[in-house]
């Protein structure tokens, strides 16, 4: 089990930045898929960002495609999503989560969550 926390969110305005992070412990996550997805109120959870452990690569959803990047530090245990040019649509809790995923935009490939981190962007 990886215990999972995330931190970084806040108030920001339309085409402001953000820097979200996720700290991990209990194991390490080297070997783990990790990845953020997000859920705006009245919506389903929805992928953003995932770093697959096999093979090293990083996906975006379309929505987030060159306005945002993911890092991660397997020897820090830490995961980054730097979001730029914020719009408002992007408001949502936003979950750091890591699994082994055969379907890696599938929030259900994922059985480690962490509480989540608000992100409100004003018009």
């Amino acid at each position: 089990q990886v215990h999972l926390v995330e931190s970084g969110g806040g108030l920001v305005q339309t085409g402001g930045s953000l820097k979200l992070s996720c700290a991990a412990s209990g194991r390490a996550i080297v070997t783990y898929d990790m990845a953020w997805f997000r859920q705006a109120p009245g919506k389903e959870r929805e992928f953003v960002a995932v770093s697959l452990w096999k093979g090293g690569s990083t996906n975006y959803a379309d929505s987030m495609k060159g306005r945002c990047s993911m890092a991660r530090d397997d020897v820090k245990n830490m995961l980054y999503l730097q979001m730029n040019r914020l719009e408002p649509e992007d408001t949502a809790v936003y979950y750091c989560a890591a699994g082994y995923a055969s379907n890696w935009r599938s929030s259900a490939d994922y059985d480690n969550w962490g509480q989540g981190t608000q992100v409100t962007v004003s018009s």
